[in-house]
């Protein structure tokens, strides 16, 4: 068989702190105006891992790295990209976190670029990483991998941003190569809303509202809902469709398969009422996914976790088919589809 336009994930890392929030604390930071058992029940979060003081962006990003190259037991030699999924959020601004994570893993033989596309940038990246790899003959493999900790700009008594409140950190990683006879990337669906760019965003600090002297504070709690009214509007009339819209896209993409094909949904975080109406629709049972109560929303990184928590509980196995799933403000949706296992 010749697999040399397949393209597959070789293995995959993860990084996870220690220090975790719990939904007792999500609630008293709150001040008391979500319940603990709100924060359960609706939010969907019963912990969520936060950043120690040596969980950086980047520095996360590349304990997943090593991660993967440990389960892998690949030479760093042999990677010739590094697609870095991870936040603007980092040690130090305007430095590129691709080439941090070359460095601290010794891939010397690789070149890296940071992708930025919110939470959707891990699907975003493994799309580039396989048509990379298909058009150019001196690419064999990538590294995708990033960290993330916005959780930091959350500001827990702003009433209009509980949609933030999961939001944890830790870092992932993939190892993708072509020529593979396993775990093939087949196909992605990206589609994108720029009229919402500016509805949501850390409000302060940017050229737009640059720190003061009196908004420091303030700006390090402004990750905000800027325009909720319009946003919430339009996400409300489109933001489910448009999923949809990329999954049956994402499983089309794949040979023609439709949504009876998944065998398991990799879903990031999002609220308990709408990740149930989501495997209603499409006609899947809690035991084909995994939701992600006891890690919250770590962005981009949670289509890396997703399916190593499927792999350990054994609801992804040789020859199923994974839909992975992502969305980022701004607004993007994504899905991507992969085989799982020996191709037959």
């Amino acid at each position: 068989m010749n697999t040399q336009e397949n393209v597959g994930i070789l293995g995959y890392g993860l990084y996870l702190p220690e220090p975790v929030m719990t939904a007792r604390e999500i609630s008293e930071a709150t001040g008391g105006i979500w319940s603990e058992q709100a924060v359960v029940d609706k939010l969907g979060i019963v912990r969520k891992p936060i950043p120690g003081p040596d969980d950086g962006t980047q520095e996360m990003g590349a304990r997943a790295a090593l991660d993967a190259l440990e389960r892998t037991g690949i030479d760093p030699l042999e990677i010739d990209v590094i697609l870095s999924v991870g936040e603007e959020w980092k040690e130090y601004a305007l430095t590129t976190s691709a080439l941090y994570i070359q460095d601290r893993i010794g891939a010397t033989n690789a070149w890296g670029i940071d992708v930025a596309n919110r939470c959707c940038t891990t699907l975003t990246a493994l799309k580039m990483a396989k048509d990379m790899l298909l058009a150019d003959d001196d690419i064999d493999t990538v590294l995708v991998a990033g960290g993330y900790r916005n959780g930091d700009f959350v500001d827990y008594t702003d009433s209009t941003a509980s949609m933030f409140f999961n939001l944890g950190a830790g870092g992932g990683a993939f190892l993708v190569r072509k020529g593979m006879d396993e775990n093939l990337i087949l196909g992605t669906h990206i589609v994108s809303d720029g009229s919402l760019a500016h509805t949501a965003g850390v409000q302060i600090g940017g050229i737009a509202e640059p720190f003061t002297a009196t908004t420091v504070d303030e700006g390090y709690r402004s990750l905000r809902l800027m325009d909720p009214v319009r946003m919430k509007e339009r996400l409300n009339a489109t933001s489910l469709p448009t999923w949809y819209t990329c999954i049956d896209e994402s499983l089309r993409k794949s040979g023609g398969l439709s949504r009876t094909d998944i065998d398991y949904l990799g879903v990031l975080h999002f609220k308990r009422s709408q990740h149930v109406a989501m495997l209603a629709e499409l006609g899947l049972t809690p035991n084909q996914t995994t939701y992600l109560e006891d890690y919250g929303h770590i962005g981009q990184v949670d289509q890396m976790l997703t399916l190593h928590l499927g792999l350990a509980s054994g609801k992804i196995t040789d020859g199923s088919l994974v839909a992975l799933i992502a969305a980022g403000i701004g607004y993007v949706w994504a899905a991507t589809c992969i085989r799982w296992g020996k191709v037959a």
